[in-house]
């Protein structure tokens, strides 16, 4: 099996804000709003959604191929990939451009302002997965990036007969009710915070009900309230605990970790309350280190981790045959 990840690939610009937002807004001024915060620190370091997933699933084993768009200054970041087994080969370097930025402010109760310019990945619409010799027995992620891309990326799993999971995430705001119903059509799972599930039903105008049946699996996260996981096909719904950290440090890139995990279980064909584990665990590694992709481990220490964590899964020791849960 194949695992192909397609979105945004960025710098993530990490400031850490030492007040409350909500200190500082003034509700009934919202129509004018004109606000500026000092921040105490700020740091750049590699994302981008893509990114983030892809480098989830090379912790645990897979190697994944990336398909996105960078500019001009990705070298390095590509490089640093390689290194750490991401199949770089379908990423397109734009040479008149510059690598999407996203600038993300946290204040200190954890809630985020985020402003993302896009640069080189608007030209991902451009980006195909036919050539890539993918089929029915491979597994593609369509996470954030152009909405014109998502739209075709899902257009051409439908047509290849690949399976797909379809995480709109922090585009969903952007994403037309059409375009959203569109990304959704064949997906085999559906992943979205509950915000994002919110969001989603506003600008379809179904109720999150239908949302949740549009999709033999969907998946709603709750950060620290933790998961649930919807199986259609066996009439099933699984909560899924948070997984606990030693410290939360940043959540920014919290929830790429999560869907890194899912899959991961996915293709390996794991039972799903432990799919849904082993994602909140891969997400606790990174709260707890500020950055997206700034944390490690080992199969062996994410193992143990998880055995402390949630108790015994042999699955999950033995998981090295390639069955994704149909």
């Amino acid at each position: 099996m194949r695992i192909v990840v397609t979105g945004s690939l960025a710098y993530d610009y990490i400031m850490a804000f030492p007040g409350s937002f909500q200190d500082h807004i003034v509700p009934e001024m919202l129509h004018k709003l004109t606000i500026s915060f000092l921040v105490d620190s700020m740091r750049r370091l590699r994302g981008g959604v893509a990114g983030n997933i892809a480098y989830t699933l090379a912790l645990l084993g897979e190697r994944p191929l990336v398909l996105a768009s960078a500019g001009q200054d990705f070298a390095e970041y590509r490089g640093w990939m390689e290194h750490q087994g991401i199949d770089t080969s379908g990423i397109h370097e734009v040479a008149e451009d510059f690598t999407a930025s996203c600038f993300i402010n946290t204040d200190r109760n954890n809630n985020q302002i985020v402003a993302f310019y896009p640069g080189a990945a608007s030209h991902s619409r451009h980006l195909s997965l036919e050539g890539l010799g993918i089929g029915p027995d491979d597994l593609v992620v369509i996470s954030p990036t152009d909405p014109d891309a998502m739209v075709r990326h899902a257009a051409e799993c439908r047509r290849l007969g690949v399976r797909f999971v379809f995480d709109p995430g922090k585009q969903t705001p952007r994403l037309s009710g059409d375009q959203i119903l569109a990304g959704m059509d064949g997906a085999t799972v559906l992943v979205g915070n509950d915000y994002e599930f919110a969001m989603m039903a506003q600008a379809t105008g179904r109720k999150i009900e239908e949302l949740l049946e549009a999709a033999p699996l969907a998946v709603v996260t709750r950060g620290e309230h933790g998961s649930t996981i919807y199986d259609q096909r066996e009439g099933q719904v699984h909560e899924v605990p948070a997984a606990p950290a030693t410290e939360v440090v940043d959540p920014t890139g919290a929830g790429d970790a999560y869907l890194g995990g899912l899959v991961f279980g996915l293709a390996r064909g794991l039972p799903l309350p432990v799919t849904g584990r082993v994602a909140s665990l891969a997400a606790s590694y990174a709260i707890e280190r500020r950055g997206c992709q700034e944390h490690r481990y080992t199969r062996a220490e994410f193992a143990a981790r998880y055995e402390r964590a949630f108790g015994s899964a042999p699955e999950l020791v033995d998981a090295s045959a390639v069955a994704f849960v149909r």
